[in-house]
């Protein structure tokens, strides 16, 4: 068995670990791009996460991707809505389209057999913090009411710039309070976006705090998948700017915790730093983090 084959081999104490792969050529075509990689788990896109429309996913292709995954060493697979979709929106054609958006993203992971699609809350654009989570959550039940069963609905939180909402733990909390269907709702836990948004996720300390808090609020069975990614800026600066692991303010020390926490063994862990050239990015990153799930940070 070859080197590739062996780090993608699941571990037993060892969490789904993986990268966002490109679904270029076919949606089927994220899986192999995943093994390559030595993915356990990955995130895709089911369309173009900058526009509005997007090419019908053929089912043969969903087909190929099913049958592919079911070959596969890669477990969990998560999709990331697009960047466009704005639940919090105050202008009726954004709304209208962000809408629409999410009810097909919801439709193709659905017809591909994804497990959950990760979704960035939305920005209230000056109309306040309370008054835009309580459009997310009116915008959210109507669509979660007419979605195909399966996949989860992962809100992201974030690390609040500008006026976007999530970046504490109780907008979540709050949103998902007010749905009629929050059995279709998990999130999805971003490391940069907490230490950014203020959680000192790099302080032991820090890290037992958020995870309690975590659970208080939400539940720790609500979280479907976690963004393993550094920080470029500072803590609590509010900026979202991913750098490689280890290479930026965080440090290595969250993700060995990570990694080796027991409450978290069954998660999905994924990276969305840059791939650099030839995916050589994504391969270091993967393999940092892979040394720290064998070895700490040590």
């Amino acid at each position: 068995m070859g080197k590739l084959e062996d780090a993608a081999t699941p571990h037993p104490s060892r969490p789904p670990l993986g990268a966002h792969v490109s679904v270029a050529g076919g949606i089927a075509n994220a899986i192999p791009r995943g093994e390559d990689l030595g993915c356990t788990a990955i995130q895709i896109f089911v369309k173009n996460a900058n526009r509005w429309q997007g090419k019908a996913i053929d089912h043969d292709d969903a087909a190929k991707f099913r049958g592919a995954r079911e070959e596969s060493p890669i477990g969990p697979v998560v999709a990331h809505a697009s960047y466009l979709i704005n639940l919090g929106a105050t202008d009726d054609t954004v709304l209208s389209r962000s809408r629409a958006a999410l009810a097909d993203e919801l439709e193709r992971c659905a017809l591909v057999g994804v497990d959950g699609l990760v979704l960035h809350p939305g920005a209230h654009l000056g109309s306040g913090e309370e008054e835009g989570l309580e459009r997310i959550a009116a915008v959210l039940d109507p669509i979660l009411a007419a979605a195909p069963a399966g996949p989860r609905l992962l809100l992201e939180n974030t690390a609040g710039q500008g006026t976007v909402v999530g970046y504490r733990l109780e907008h979540l909390e709050r949103i998902v309070a007010r749905l009629d269907h929050p059995q279709r709702v998990g999130v999805c836990l971003d490391t940069c976006h907490a230490f950014a948004a203020g959680y000192a996720l790099h302080e032991e300390s820090g890290y037992e705090e958020f995870w309690s808090e975590v659970d208080a609020r939400l539940g720790l069975d609500r979280v479907g998948c976690l963004h393993l990614n550094d920080s470029l800026k500072p803590f609590a600066s509010r900026r979202d700017r991913h750098a490689h692991i280890g290479e930026g303010e965080i440090g290595v020390e969250l993700f060995a915790r990570l990694l080796a926490d027991p409450r978290l063994a069954e998660i999905p862990m994924v990276i969305e730093t840059e791939t650099g050239d030839d995916l050589e990015g994504h391969r270091k990153d993967l393999e940092t983090l892979r040394r720290l799930a064998e070895n700490g940070s040590s």
